[in-house]
């Protein structure tokens, strides 16, 4: 099984198989874990971002960041509030950024040390930009 960082805590996968896209708008009833590939339009789960307990986007390589505007979405409009883990080519660098976007589960890619990467996300505890939720911390220290 593969290990994940999740809410800040190292962890085996428990989830089980993660429907594809395709699988579960096909599907009658509908799973709750998906997976979703990052040429993929994340509008089409929308209406069912409430039941779903795991959204796994997918970063199939380091420089593709179309999953970041996904997890943004999915958080700020969609109100997505359970797990949303990254996938694929997930380097430690990325982390913190990730965060920021609404992830909260990390499957870090082959050779990425997982205990590694859960001091570095310890390690930040603001920034000047805002994320998906809080404010720059500009206007924090304003008010």
């Amino acid at each position: 099984m593969n290990q994940l960082i999740i809410d800040l805590e190292i962890t085996t996968d428990v989830t089980g198989p993660l429907a594809t896209l395709a699988e579960f708008l096909a599907a009658d009833q509908k799973p709750t874990a998906v997976f979703i590939d990052s040429d993929e339009d994340i509008e089409s789960i929308k209406e069912f971002a409430a039941t779903l307990s795991v959204i796994a986007l997918n970063f199939p390589a380091f420089l593709d960041g179309r999953s970041y505007s996904s997890a943004n979405l999915l958080r700020r409009v969609y109100g997505y509030k359970a797990e949303l883990r990254a996938v694929g080519d997930i380097r430690i660098d990325q982390l913190e950024q990730m965060v920021r976007c609404g992830f909260n589960a990390f499957q870090l890619a082959d050779g990425q040390n997982v205990e590694q990467g859960l001091e570095r996300l310890k390690g930040f505890s603001f920034s000047y930009q805002p994320a998906f939720n809080r404010e720059p911390l500009f206007r924090a220290r304003a008010s």
